[in-house]
């Protein structure tokens, strides 16, 4: 008898096919299903333009050829300076079908700092509306791209020292274009995001967390995407990846509708009203101003009276900053649902969103608001976790706070060029954000405060720090602290704490002017300032914040 122990029969293997996952499927299945979808664009004249995906899908392949033309090699960064338009989209997916990194350039950003965001990426090659040639021509010196190619977004002919975008097309073979051969771990994009301290930091991503997000977040209780769709992106392109909705209105074929660079609220009720979007995205700013333009409008004695019609039952996706209860309310009373998200560059970027969960169907009216006020649930293949300061992790009770940490397979691992720095992630890999919250037993994310410094104003960030240096190298000021103050329009603004040196005086329009002389936009520069005799330090001599939060609550 064989007493001698037998192999256990593993079973079958799987009988899956092992292909990677790509944004060239993407493309390749707008081109084949959706080649009567429309794009449309919104000019600089406030015109609009309107291609097939039939039409964007032949360019999009032209422009991949293009590239090669050019010399562009696989994993090599192709910057971009531009606003949202049908060509911004053709670079979405020729960049990464020409096997290179898209790098969008955020043209919100001080010529300085767009122009070292630019060099540390590397790009050779930098595609730009000709109505930010000027913008460009402020940091060129800082960056050396080899080519700059030109799209005429105005219309206007192509200055000669530039590459015309149109004629690149014309002249490339687009039918003949071949796949650069790749896999799914492969880098697709990078956008940079910023911290309280040191440089600005790049997260690339690549086709599989690309397809993951987009896969995930078209799922019916997050973005509830469907083919029928009028997607209205106000989030800039150059912002996260306009949130990732451009992989996904591409995904199922939904109309687009781009508003180039006119995001006024006037501007965009009057595309609303013209193209009737069923989705859109944006910050907080972007509805607060739609909210009070339109009820303004609503008085026959208005000037814009009867001049819009907002689309029924029009839905957002707001993130950026906390989306205040009220302003849900509001629009919903003008027909429109806000569904607020939470996330980062850093997460690709969506990793929560507010959705009624099945068992709260039933709640109030004032429960159902405050809900969709918090920063909801957490995505498929997020993982989320609250850790407190003694590195326990906080229960999920509705009131015990802990610094959010994520991770997942869209979710980076790494900063490029810097790898993993421990005060960004955890020694057992998961992403520290920065910011403070608490869950409760639903599984609802509530945001309650960040750990950094960092003023999050209207969407974008302001750097205190830099905001303090470039106030202390003017030479009436001994020392500068900046601190955010709650803001009902732009979520937070800048408040600048300042000490005058002996026997100097400058006044609040001084300053910015100052500011404005270093290269700080306007929207950078300080909501307030406070003259004081000192500033309130710490034991180590540092400036005590929490003293001056606590001293100008608003």
């Amino acid at each position: 008898m064989n007493t001698e122990p037998q192999a256990l029969d593993a079973g079958p293997p799987s009988t899956m096919m092992d292909d990677d996952l790509s944004l060239n499927l993407l493309l390749e299945r707008a081109g084949q299903l959706f080649g009567s979808s429309t794009l449309v664009s919104r000019l600089p004249d406030k015109s609009l333009t309107r291609h097939s995906y039939a039409q964007w899908y032949r360019r999009t392949r032209a422009l991949a050829a293009a590239l090669q033309g050019l010399g562009v090699r696989k994993g090599e960064r192709v910057a971009t300076l531009c606003w949202n338009h049908h060509a911004h989209l053709e670079c979405y997916f020729a960049v990464p079908a020409a096997g290179a990194v898209l790098h969008t350039l955020n043209l919100r950003l001080s010529p300085a700092e767009i122009g070292w965001i630019a060099a540390d990426g590397g790009a050779r090659v930098l595609i730009v509306d000709d109505i930010l040639l000027p913008l460009y021509r402020q940091f060129a010196h800082l960056c050396r791209f080899e080519q700059v190619v030109v799209f005429a977004f105005s219309g206007a002919p192509v200055a000669p020292d530039g590459l015309d975008y149109e004629q690149l097309l014309r002249a490339a073979d687009g039918a003949a274009f071949r796949y650069v051969p790749h896999c799914e771990r492969d880098p697709v994009a990078m956008c940079y995001t910023s911290g309280t301290t040191g440089r600005p930091k790049g997260v690339v991503y690549s086709h599989r967390s690309a397809m993951l997000h987009t896969l995930t977040a078209c799922l019916p209780d997050y973005w509830n995407l469907r083919g029928e769709d009028v997607v209205l992106p106000v989030t800039p392109m150059f912002h996260a990846n306009s949130w990732g909705i451009p992989y996904g209105a591409v995904m199922l074929g939904c109309k687009l509708v781009f508003p180039g660079p006119h995001l006024h609220a006037p501007d965009l009720m009057d595309l609303m009203t013209e193209e009737q979007p069923t989705f859109a995205l944006g910050v907080p700013t972007i509805w607060m101003g739609i909210a009070q333009g339109y009820s303004a409008a609503q008085d026959p004695a208005h000037p814009d009276h009867g001049r819009w019609r907002l689309p029924p039952g029009m839905r957002s996706i707001v993130g950026g900053a906390a989306v205040p209860e009220s302003l849900i309310r509001t629009l919903a009373t003008q027909g429109l649902g806000i569904v607020q998200g939470w996330g980062m560059t850093e997460t690709s970027p969506l990793a929560t969103v507010s959705y009624l969960k099945p068992e709260l169907r039933a709640a109030s009216a004032d429960e159902r608001y405050r809900r969709a006020a918090m920063a909801g649930v957490p995505l498929p293949l997020v993982q989320l976790r609250l850790q407190r300061e003694d590195g326990s992790l906080a229960p999920w009770d509705g009131q015990s706070p802990g610094e959010i940490q994520v991770r997942g397979p869209y979710i980076t691992g790494s900063y490029a060029g810097i790898g993993s720095p421990p005060d960004n992630f955890t020694p057992d890999g998961w992403l520290r954000t920065g910011d403070v919250g608490h869950c409760d037993a639903h599984g609802y994310l509530c945001l309650t405060d960040r750990t950094k410094d960092l003023i999050k104003s209207g969407g974008e960030w302001i750097s205190s720090m830099q905001l303090e240096n470039a106030l202390m190298g003017h030479p009436a000021v001994a020392e500068a602290a900046v601190v955010a103050i709650p803001d009902q329009r732009w979520s937070e603004r800048p408040l600048a704490c300042v000490v005058l040196q002996p026997a100097r005086q400058a006044t609040p329009e001084q300053l910015n002017r100052h500011l404005g002389e270093q290269g700080f936009s306007k929207w950078q520069w300080p909501e307030r300032y406070e003259f004081m005799d000192a500033i309130p330090k710490t034991a180590t001599g540092k400036f005590w914040k929490l003293r001056l939060r606590e001293l100008f609550p608003a």
